[in-house]
């Protein structure tokens, strides 16, 4: 049974130089990865779901985070290096890709056999996605070499919390050949 890739704030706002919320250069090193993990996933006739931060201008989080991602703005867009794969985009206005989305739905469409999940903030929005992943029994599996946050105290904690706490599998993109 195919499964489900979910590919969490791989924008231009987080992942290119430049913008107030730029991850860093290391989370670039990801990118090669995730590339790997959807030509994998893909060719097993996998659905990826690009999970995109999709904000208003007057968004409530702009108090917590400068504003960033603003619906129609350059900086919510895809990533160049991942445009080319097929997928479907489900926006989003807070940390978990199922909070206020329909991606639930577009899940129960596809029945995957579990849940890949990638991308940026491991620490924020990949660690929420996978919470209410878990929360909804799905089982969740995340490469470890295709997440990255902003340093590597921050990135050990969530990766211990994702695995340890809400009980997903940490893997690395290579065991998805």
């Amino acid at each position: 049974m195919p499964n489900a890739v979910i590919v969490t704030d791989m924008l231009k706002c987080f992942m290119e130089p430049g913008h107030d919320l730029y991850v860093g250069d290391h989370a670039r090193d990801i990118i090669p990865n995730v590339q790997k993990l959807l030509e994998a996933e893909l060719a097993r006739g996998s659905t990826v779901f690009f999970i995109c931060d999709h904000h208003l201008p007057d968004d409530p989080e702009f108090k917590m985070f400068p504003p960033h991602c603003v619906a129609g703005s350059e900086e919510a867009r895809v990533i160049p290096e991942l445009t080319n794969y097929e997928g479907q985009i489900v926006p989003k206005r807070r940390y978990s890709g199922f909070f206020g989305t329909d991606l639930d739905a577009r899940l129960h469409l596809v029945r995957p056999e579990k849940l890949i999940i990638c991308g940026v903030l491991t620490n924020i929005c990949v660690m929420h996605t996978t919470a209410d992943a878990r929360n909804n029994y799905y089982p969740v599996e995340v490469p470890v070499d295709c997440v990255a946050t902003t340093d590597e105290q921050t990135q050990q904690f969530a990766l211990n919390h994702i695995e340890k706490v809400l009980g997903a599998t940490l893997t690395r993109s290579g065991d998805y050949r």
